[in-house]
């Protein structure tokens, strides 16, 4: 008796349940229109009846195919449960709006079944036997209904807001290195050196005896959608004042110090970083435009080698492109010509704001395009060229670099190579290559080696990076470095080597 009573619910629901889900879908007849409010407040609007057809086989409607994603809630309607009505022409019309009246008609049919079902069925006793039986499972599953629409009331009377989400990431790094450091000035300019306070006008200054060093750097990202696929993205950021790897020419990579765009002043300071707008226009393009900290490499679908994220020291992503003037307002595109073959364009100018001579938008800037193959397969690549519209002696005047990368899968090999012209003659070429290992002894971790010359005018600095990045969870990862670091200087303390632990939380 159970058995035959639970089987005679169980079709009775699931064929009224697949009746609203499919007819609310499935079923259409033509409604009315109006051309104003005012046409619907003066009269009502009837639906022309229309009188629906029993079916007794889905193969009887002339558009409803084996293919459609419905097609085995159909089959199920008419062969098992007989609930389902056609039109008179023997069309389902399943992509068109319902109609109260059709979904009335829908609705009566399969009560009728639920009807008929329960009435060769057991009796009313038997279903209040039932109830009692589980009476306990039933104020169970009622106690948490209901508390989850009192938690659901909760955090719709305190959330933080309907577009807005809260991002957070905080990077510790402690840097130990294991010999004296060397800064690098060029006639008492520091130029593509590190970034360390000036101590003397000589060519070559060895610093002062290293130590180890604590550094950290904390960002919020305020990510806000208005449609679903455009954001609008404001980032407080903090740091320390970036003083490690004072051997290397960009330091580390999760630090606020930046080539061209640098928008701390001292330590400790909270500063607005990112302040910018992304949207589609289109099937095949999306915009963005900033009004801080946006240049370069910021416009790119992808840098396109491995180490870009993972490696400790910033010579892991290309520094080419850290070498411009830039980070006031910006304005880019990306066009996906193909679903592969994207051409990334972008300006930006660190001068916008001021309305002096030599300010402006259009001054102190750079451009870039970059046209990108970016595949499911082994093979990723770009070419990228970056322009200044007004360098100063001695800055970079424009690059012409390729980047490439053979994925193989968990196996990766990538590297670029950049040919820097610098303002007054000179040059600042530079090229990085090496290997990656994704999820080398547990899932989301990263092993990479990776060294090459990093930009510099009239030297070549070599750096070479061991790391090994542990994804923890999902909200911590941790990453131990060996870094190795020679600056080319003619005097003595020109190389080091760094013990180096970063710590990255996000939230």
């Amino acid at each position: 008796m159970t058995k035959l009573l639970w089987k005679t619910l169980l079709a009775g629901s699931g064929a009224l349940g697949a009746a609203l889900a499919v007819s609310g879908n499935a079923i259409a007849a033509e409604s009315a229109t109006v051309d104003s409010v005012s046409d619907i407040s003066s009269e009502v609007l009837v639906a022309e009846p229309i009188q629906l057809a029993q079916v007794t086989s889905v193969s009887e409607l002339s558009d409803v195919q084996p293919s459609d994603w419905a097609y085995t809630a159909l089959q199920r309607l008419v062969e098992e449960y007989g609930c389902l009505e056609g039109y008179p022409d023997r069309t389902f019309r399943g992509n068109r709006a319902l109609t109260r009246f059709e979904f009335a008609a829908g609705l009566n049919a399969c009560l009728d079944v639920i009807v008929n079902l329960i009435g060769t069925g057991p009796d009313l006793d038997a279903i209040r036997r039932l109830q009692e039986e589980f009476a306990a499972e039933l104020a169970t599953v009622r106690g948490d209904v209901d508390a989850l629409q009192t938690d659901v009331a909760e955090l719709e009377a305190n959330q933080f807001s309907t577009t807005t989400k809260l991002r957070g990431q905080l990077d510790a790094h402690l840097v130990v290195p294991f010999d004296d450091t060397a800064q690098i000035f060029d006639d008492g300019l520091q130029t593509f050196g590190p970034a360390e306070s000036r101590v003397a006008t000589d060519n070559t200054i060895g610093g002062e005896e290293a130590d180890a060093t604590f550094e950290y750097r904390a960002r919020l990202n305020f990510d806000t959608s208005f449609t679903g696929e455009d954001r609008l993205r404001i980032r407080l950021q903090a740091s320390d004042d970036a003083g490690s790897l004072a051997n290397t020419e960009s330091g580390l990579a999760n630090q606020s110090s930046r080539r061209g765009g640098g928008n701390f002043d001292g330590e400790d300071n909270i500063g607005l970083d990112d302040v910018y707008y992304s949207f589609p226009i289109g099937n095949r393009i999306s915009g963005i435009i900033a009004a801080n900290s946006v240049l370069t490499d910021d416009f790119v679908s992808s840098t396109i080698v491995p180490f870009d994220g993972p490696s400790v020291a910033d010579a892991g992503g290309p520094e080419f492109y850290d070498l411009y003037e830039g980070g006031n307002f910006g304005a880019g595109v990306n066009i996906a010509f193909t679903r592969n073959l994207i051409l990334d364009a972008g300006y930006s100018s660190k001068s916008s704001n001021l309305n002096t001579d030599g300010g402006g938008l259009f001054n102190n800037g750079s451009y870039i395009a970059q046209l990108n193959l970016l595949t499911d397969g082994i093979f990723n690549a770009a070419v990228t060229y970056i322009g200044a519209t007004d360098a100063e002696e001695g800055n970079a005047d424009n690059t012409i670099a390729g980047a490439l990368n053979l994925d193989f899968g968990r196996f990766e090999i990538g590297g670029h190579y950049a040919s820097t012209d610098v303002q007054g003659g000179g040059n600042a070429d530079s090229y990085m290559g090496g290997i990656a290992i994704t999820d080398l002894f547990g899932t989301g971790n990263q092993f990479g080696v990776y060294g090459g010359i990093s930009p510099a005018v009239d030297r070549d600095p070599l750096l070479v990076e061991a790391y090994y990045q542990i994804a923890v969870n999902e909200f911590f990862t941790f990453t131990p470095a060996v870094i190795y670091a020679d600056n080319d200087s003619d005097g003595d303390n020109s190389e080091n080597v760094y013990g180096a632990l970063r710590a990255t939380f996000k939230f």
